[in-house]
């Protein structure tokens, strides 16, 4: 998976160039003034203008902030300004820090299937320590990722080997159940749903738990669901409805970013990461309208429509986390 890069925010300043906040009809002086009135910049929130130096490359920029400058319009910076780095003036503070969590997640491009571009805007935030706002874009980079993959490309063995990384990266344990292997460890629903796919997309149980020996710590159970394409079933979806369905594995994406970020801040809890990673797919296995399923709680559920799998396997993993 893409990673930002690792100087894309930056307590050093130096050279950097300025980011001036200017509100809607805020007075200018001189050639800005001038500069402003010729390219309508008015101070309107989101509207960036270039100042260029005398040999017209840009020696900073007017960014507007409309009424009253919120630090998330930030997000706008990364695909409008020019590639170097750029400091935001007179922005300091919670203030700074919400910029440049802003910026970093405005520097989000799905380009896995692209030539890589290099890097283009930086932002230097002095007297903020970025690497807490790096975390967070870095986590929602990875489940935005995850989610834009096609299905041929984010099956469960993929989503697997990312939980992998992220257990082995924090000291984590992780067991993973897969296929046939779902039955013996009483994971009857997901194993249902999964096994129509072909056997390299065999349905698995994803589990990561991290301080499980402190027991004087509050449990933190995070659930998702990992469905990588939902055609359906043999209640199959139309052509439009299937389209964007390499999405329905987003529950899953959510809960191992969330899961990285609670590892990577040490906070005081136990925490708990479970996944039901499944292909709902259709073959002559498929699970079928009017079957009675088992689940791992004991219930059994009678298939009114096999498009509602997703409920089916959350039941075995949701059992799974109670039991913690």
């Amino acid at each position: 998976m893409s990673v930002l890069h690792p100087d894309l925010l930056t307590a050093d300043a130096t050279g950097a160039l300025p980011v001036r906040v200017v509100g809607k009809g805020e007075a200018l002086d001189g050639a800005e003034r001038a500069w402003a009135d010729a390219n309508d910049f008015t101070g309107k929130a989101g509207q960036i203008l270039l100042l260029p130096g005398p040999d017209g490359a840009p020696v900073g920029a007017l960014f507007g902030a409309g009424d009253r400058f919120e630090p998330l319009t930030a997000r706008a910076l990364p695909a409008k300004l020019p590639a170097g780095l750029w400091r935001l003036d007179g922005v300091e503070g919670e203030a700074a820090a919400q910029a440049a969590l802003a910026f970093a997640l405005g520097a989000y491009r799905f380009d896995r299937y692209k030539a890589k571009s290099a890097i283009r805007a930086r932002l230097a935030v002095p007297g903020v320590d970025v690497q807490p706002q790096l975390n967070i874009a870095a986590a929602c980079a990875l489940t935005r990722e995850m989610v834009d993959t096609p299905a041929a490309d984010m099956g469960p063995l993929q989503i697997e080997t990312i939980a992998r990384e992220i257990a082995e990266a924090h000291g984590a344990a992780l067991s993973v159940i897969t296929g046939d292997a779902l039955l013996e460890e009483n994971y009857p629903s997901v194993h249902a749903v999964g096994r129509a796919a072909a056997p390299h997309r065999a349905p698995r149980v994803i589990e990561i738990g991290w301080n499980l020996d402190r027991t004087d710590l509050p449990l933190v159970a995070l659930v998702g669901k990992g469905v990588v394409f939902d055609t359906g079933g043999l209640d199959l979806k139309p052509a439009a409805g299937m389209r964007n369905m390499k999405k329905d594995m987003g529950g899953s994406a959510h809960v191992l970013g969330l899961g990285r970020l609670v590892m990577q801040a040490g906070l005081p809890v136990r925490l708990v990461v479970l996944v039901a990673a499944v292909e709902n797919a259709v073959s002559g296995d498929a699970f079928r309208p009017g079957d009675v399923l088992q689940t791992r709680k004991g219930l059994t559920v009678e298939v009114g429509n096999t498009d509602a799998e997703g409920r089916l396997v959350l039941a075995d993993v949701l059992t799974r986390a109670a039991e913690h």
